[in-house]
């Protein structure tokens, strides 16, 4: 299955660093009962820049504990990810 990366502007990583240090969040996916397994893999691989493995692991994991931790970083850094998801219909929030 070929896949179209998404777009996403992530911050310079130097700004992150020098205004988010130390400030480490985990962007969540969430349960919705909603989506299919395939849109929700898609889209991690799509947006998350994940590989088919991890995102099947990780959607498997939202659907049996109800969510997943999905990416880590300074929230600066999550924020484009949480609203392409968001985008997407899935349920997403940086904790």
């Amino acid at each position: 299955m070929i896949h179209k990366e998404s777009q996403i502007n992530k911050p310079d990583l130097d700004v992150l660093l020098k205004n988010d240090l130390g400030n480490e969040r985990f962007l969540i996916l969430h349960n919705d009962e909603v989506h299919s397994f395939d849109y929700v893999i898609d889209t991690l691989i799509d947006i998350c820049e994940m590989d088919e493995i991890q995102a099947e692991q990780c959607t498997f994991l939202v659907h049996y504990k109800g969510k997943c931790d999905i990416k880590k970083g300074a929230t600066n850094y999550l924020k484009p990810y949480r609203e392409a998801l968001i985008g997407k219909g899935l349920q997403a929030t940086i904790d």
